[in-house]
């Protein structure tokens, strides 16, 4: 019977075609480790190197550049942790645990050349590692028991409903009477309507009856002179 992840497929998160090993000595003490008590003038080793992935664990295998033969593989299991650790002192070294087929470990120190290779090799192992993470929550809340109250919307035995469907009134369609003084007036009898006053008679009907003004008295003396004898 086959274990669980054998046949977990294996991903490439990362690839740096040059990456320098040095040989670091052992740690006394809990004081931060630093690249500057290495050789970096002289590394031991050089070689390519990839991060996989299989399941959640990665892996930073270093290789040879022309064969692709493993010289030694790292398995990480959480970052940042034990296999892959920072130094104090500069960004493009780490200190990496390497592991065997036989289970024995192996500190060793890794640099880079380019910051930028550092970069993105912190960054892979950051990213897959999110990635684990948010599928474990996932699966935790699919395997948890929803304990919230279901809310019961069933029909209790000898429950019944009643639906009241109101039917629509028609509107009242008929004619609104007119109420108040707005109303129409009747039309006069026989059909015709009289004519409006002439402007003319109405300029000669529109005068004061008296004026105490001896001018205007003469004037229209004067008016009824002519009148009568032209």
């Amino acid at each position: 019977m086959a274990t669980d992840g054998q046949f977990e497929y294996e991903s490439i998160l990362c690839v740096k075609p040059e990456v320098n090993v040095y040989r670091i000595p052992p740690r006394t003490s809990n004081r931060a480790i630093r690249a500057a008590d290495w050789k970096l003038d002289a590394p031991d080793w050089t070689g390519r190197m990839r991060v996989t992935a299989r399941g959640k664990v990665a892996y930073v295998k270093l290789e040879d550049k022309v064969s692709g033969e493993l010289f030694a593989q790292a398995p990480v299991d959480e970052y940042p942790g034990v296999a892959v650790e920072t130094v104090s002192d500069s960004s493009r070294y780490f200190v990496l645990r390497i592991m065997d087929d036989n289970g024995r470990t192996a500190f060793i120190g890794i640099g880079f050349g380019d910051r930028s290779d550092a970069f993105d090799f912190n960054v892979a192992l950051q990213d897959h590692f999110k990635w684990v993470k948010q599928e474990t929550e996932f699966s935790k809340q699919a395997q948890a028991p929803d304990s919230t109250p279901k809310l019961d919307l069933g029909f209790k035995e000898g429950q019944t409903i009643t639906l009241n469907i109101g039917q629509s009134k028609k509107k009242d369609r008929s004619r609104p009477q007119s109420s108040g003084g707005f109303g129409l007036l009747p039309p006069p009898p026989g059909g015709k309507l009289a004519p409006p006053p002439s402007s003319r008679s109405t300029n000669h009907n529109t005068q004061p009856s008296s004026n105490n003004n001896p001018m205007f008295n003469l004037h229209l003396n004067l008016q009824c002179f002519f009148s009568t004898y032209i």
